[in-house]
């Protein structure tokens, strides 16, 4: 198999996460300090986290950072940019084939979580096609989806939401797009919710 080949089933996902709180520090390592990154490669610089690996593995780990924080009760952040099939991407820092299921489990957490996410499938067939169909997946995850400026509003089960999401990246990288990217901005425990704010 080609380089190229072969890097463009590499997933990765640059994010980060903020704790509104004082303790933030101490938020974000205790929630590192319980999830299970033993299947992805893991890399913290003073401006994001950078995970490497498999789709299931990239978006478990994703997902349990944000549930490990967001249960703590603080008003919870992530901002993050998913991407697989990138043609300058290069061979090193990747853990994959794993065939294990994803280990972090938290699938019984009920986290409510407003999000927006934006879908930019590269280099195959009408893009808005595969836009649209993504929205229509993210529906019968049984999210609720609304319209946004510039992004695609998500509301719903935190679980339910990634799960839509993965779905969503795996399916456009499987349709025929040679680069997918996704960007996510995810809240969680918001006092805008809290007032009724729209």
């Amino acid at each position: 198999m080609s380089q190229k080949q072969e890097n463009e089933k590499i997933a990765g996902c640059s994010f980060s996460v903020h704790p509104m709180s004082d303790d933030f520090k101490e938020k974000i390592k205790g929630a590192l300090e319980k999830i299970d990154t033993s299947k992805v490669w893991m890399n913290t610089d003073e401006v994001t986290t950078t995970v490497r690996g498999d789709i299931e593995h990239v978006f478990d780990v994703t997902r349990a950072v944000f549930l490990r924080v967001a249960e703590t009760g603080v008003h919870t952040a992530l901002n993050a940019t998913y991407s697989v099939g990138c043609p300058g991407d290069s061979e090193g820092d990747q853990y994959t084939g794993h065939n294990e299921k994803p280990g972090n489990g938290l699938w019984d957490v009920d986290q409510y979580t407003s999000a927006k996410f934006s879908l930019y499938p590269m280099g195959g067939g009408d893009y808005m096609d595969v836009i649209y169909k993504g929205i229509e997946r993210m529906k019968e995850s049984g999210i609720e989806v609304s319209e946004a400026h510039y992004a695609t509003k998500l509301s719903g089960d935190t679980n339910a939401m990634f799960k839509g999401l993965e779905e969503v990246f795996r399916d456009t990288e499987e349709s025929g797009s040679s680069h997918t990217v996704m960007t996510v901005a995810m809240s969680a425990n918001s006092p805008s919710r809290e007032r009724g704010d729209k």
